[in-house]
């Protein structure tokens, strides 16, 4: 027969592992999830600067990176799968009281959670319900912004705030699990939070200046972009 303590103290080795992997994979995914962050924000940023058709312009750059074929499959939407998905194993193997994650009640937690709800509905109203996202630019944003105006600042707000203060709190854990002592000398948790969220006013601002200008676009595309918008629940509510 099998020696009982050595089924049990597998287990919560075998869990570690587990542990370490699922936290690996969420580390190593974290890198690619950034970097589209930082081109897909930089234009209603530059919405401050040049309004909607700079932004536009710089969307269009951007979208090199995130919807190729290859890009969107394996930059994007892989980086954002594991991601999410380690996170959540991970909180589903460490019921044990000295594995536990950090509480729902975590920043970490919550802005993760509120990404999750926000995300979806932003993809599938960008991407999925117009017929040909690749021809969208910030017209679509700004057309949405006028007719829907609360819950369409309801969900960029919502959505900015949550990735922001989620990449804060992020941030922070993976400089402090791999950096250790440099990384607590060099910066705090509170200045990460403090940075990230002053840097959500000029994406917010840049939203605010392209809510100030008129629409400019076709009769006829502004009702696929309005029909595209009504695709998503939201905005049939």
């Amino acid at each position: 027969m099998d020696n009982p303590s050595s089924t049990d103290s597998q287990g919560p080795s075998t869990r570690r592992k587990a542990l370490s992997y699922l936290t690996a994979v969420s580390h190593g995914s974290s890198p690619f999830i950034t970097t589209f962050l930082l081109i897909h924000l930089s234009a209603p940023v530059l919405a401050n600067l040049g309004g909607s058709s700079l932004s536009s312009q710089v969307m269009l750059l951007g979208r090199e990176y995130y919807q190729t074929s290859f890009g969107e499959n394996y930059l994007l939407l892989t980086p954002l799968i594991l991601h999410a998905s380690s996170g959540i194993a991970k909180r589903l193997l460490s019921s044990h009281p000295t594995t536990s994650p950090r509480p729902v009640s975590s920043i970490l937690s919550i802005t993760a959670y509120g990404t999750l709800i926000f995300l979806p509905i932003h993809f599938a109203i960008h991407r999925l319900y117009p017929p040909d996202p690749s021809m969208l630019d910030y017209e679509f944003v700004k057309l949405g912004l006028h007719t829907w105006p609360v819950r369409s600042w309801l969900l960029y707000g919502g959505l900015v705030g949550c990735v922001l203060l989620h990449a804060a709190e992020g941030i922070n854990i993976i400089g402090s699990t791999w950096a250790g002592r440099v990384w607590a000398r060099w910066k705090s948790r509170r200045s990460w939070r403090l940075a990230v969220t002053v840097g959500a006013v000029p994406i917010l601002t840049g939203l605010l200046f392209i809510f100030q200008e008129p629409i400019v676009t076709l009769p006829s595309l502004a009702r696929q972009f309005e029909e595209a918008f009504k695709r998503s629940f939201i905005y049939r509510l």
